[in-house]
């Protein structure tokens, strides 16, 4: 049985009314968790009492799309490009006032901390990220893959289609215990775990978001005009400079490459761990004390 993570509160941050948790004294040093797709801030139910309980603040906010954050306007675009999610951050970090913290994620939410770190260093007094260097570019993903590792992104080619939309729509469930299933093979969850997290999927926005992301990816999506200048500066890559360590599962079954591909973007203190025993993507979740070690270790550089 998880332990509560406590109750979901709710603030107005940039164009969203964002729900998210909000654990220890506000006064503490502060920890930002950002899960991924298609996960939840369940991912993180064992992490957060060990980061509590070890003397930091920590706030865990569902992303755009997810649980009961909302846009505040019905006009705003349904956008899920990388620099949309980073600038959520910040703008959620700005509304609690909070001027720095060690930031952390996997999946979706290890790309927008990636992007914390390397666009807003001054709001990150660390990094922990799951599978390393994110960070993309409508650009380099007209490259193609050998089809080996392109058969890995076949939910992405398939978002790009009507019938996908329509599929995931009518089938938002099924497909993401069929994703948890493939991404973490040795993981064996229950139901009840399972259906703690879908229950964010609900949103009204989920699909939209979720479709949006990938097919924005492969350049079948515009952005938004504002996000522009972010998207140059991360087209070119940029180094990250903050502690950073980067985490690993050794059964992870979700694309992935070799930290060997990503080490040299990191110009600062770094390491990197891969986490034993049967570890898939949603390691925080798999491995939670690694992952909470992992961030203590950061904000003790």
């Amino acid at each position: 049985m998880y332990p509560r993570l406590g109750p979901v509160k709710q603030i107005h941050a940039g164009v969203l009314d964002v729900g998210y948790v909000d654990a220890g004294p506000v006064t503490a040093p502060t920890v930002l968790l950002l899960h991924g797709w298609p996960y939840d801030i369940h991912s993180f139910d064992e992490v957060v009492p060990l980061l509590t309980a070890s003397g930091h603040r920590v706030v865990v906010p569902y992303l755009r799309g997810y649980g009961s954050t909302r846009f505040l306007s019905g006009t705003t675009p349904r956008n899920g490009q990388q620099a949309a999610l980073a600038a959520d951050t910040i703008a959620l970090l700005n509304a609690l006032k909070i001027d720095r913290a060690v930031v952390a994620g996997f999946d979706w939410g290890a790309r927008t901390a990636d992007i914390v770190a390397a666009l807003w260093p001054e709001r990150c007094t660390g990094l922990v990220s799951v599978s390393g260097y994110l960070i993309g570019s409508q650009e380099a993903n007209k490259a193609p893959l050998p089809p080996s590792a392109e058969v890995a992104w076949w939910y992405q080619y398939y978002f790009a289609t009507e019938r996908g939309r329509a599929g995931y729509e009518k089938y938002r469930r099924e497909f993401a215990k069929l994703i948890w299933q493939t991404a973490s093979p040795k993981w064996h969850f229950d139901d009840a775990t399972f259906d703690r997290s879908a229950a964010a999927f609900d949103n009204p926005d989920h699909v939209a978001i979720v479709v949006h992301n990938y097919r924005w990816r492969l350049g079948l999506a515009a952005g938004e005009s504002q996000y522009d200048v972010l998207e140059r500066r991360l087209a070119a890559f940029p180094t990250i400079k903050v502690p950073t360590i980067t985490l690993e599962g050794d059964a992870n079954g979700a694309p992935h490459v070799d930290a060997s591909a990503y080490a040299a973007r990191f110009s600062g203190r770094y390491a990197h761990r891969v986490i034993t025993g049967g570890v898939g993507h949603n390691l925080p979740q798999e491995a939670p004390k690694a992952f909470a070690a992992a961030i203590e270790e950061v904000a003790r550089s």
